[in-house]
């Protein structure tokens, strides 16, 4: 009887600690995708800037200035990692045709407050990708836990759900945009 017991007792702290860990490993990739969140919103708010300035020196360029407004609106309303890992490779092709305009324009591309939005885009796309290796790497470990034993059986009694990747579709799109700021010695 008390053997049984006391076999019941090391099941239940058995579980407990597992659930625990599982848990703790759900709310940090909660807490990482948060990360990756608000340097996505800081790249949103950073675009309506950049096109504005853009829109001042090649306004006749419409359609480009759209492509990223058009962009940057799907990536704002993404839900989920996948959906906003395609929303997200969208604008950063869109920012790309946006600063090879730039090139066509040298007036623009000696405007101070271009020059620095080009920057801060610089700056918080390195945050993204940081943002976005440390998410990937605990969700790695979450959905790993997940699937092994013992904590599996746990996972599954609970309800535990797989956490889906950030992930990018290209290495061209792995890449942090090329920023030039249009230094020539001509």
């Amino acid at each position: 009887m008390t053997y049984v017991l006391i076999v019941l007792v090391i099941i239940a702290l058995v579980f407990i600690t597992y659930y625990n860990r599982l848990v703790k490993l759900r709310q940090t990739v909660r807490n990482a995708w948060s990360d990756i969140d608000v340097q996505l919103k800081r790249r949103h708010d950073l675009v309506p800037n950049l096109v504005e300035t853009v829109k001042g020196y090649a306004s006749h360029e419409q359609e480009t200035l759209d492509a990223v407004i058009k962009a940057r609106n799907s990536a704002i309303s993404a839900a989920g990692p996948a959906e906003a890992a395609a929303a997200e490779n969208q604008l950063s092709g869109a920012l790309r045709q946006l600063f090879a305009l730039s090139e066509s324009y040298p007036q623009l591309r000696a405007v101070e407050g271009f020059t620095e939005l080009q920057g801060s885009l610089k700056e918080i796309e390195e945050a993204v990708q940081n943002s976005r290796r440390y998410y990937n790497a605990v969700v790695r470990d979450y959905n790993t836990t997940i699937e092994q034993v013992p904590s599996n059986i746990v996972a599954n009694a609970f309800r535990f759900q797989p956490e889906e990747f950030f992930e990018l579709d290209s290495r061209e799109e792995r890449d942090v945009p090329k920023v030039d700021f249009g230094t020539s010695t001509d």
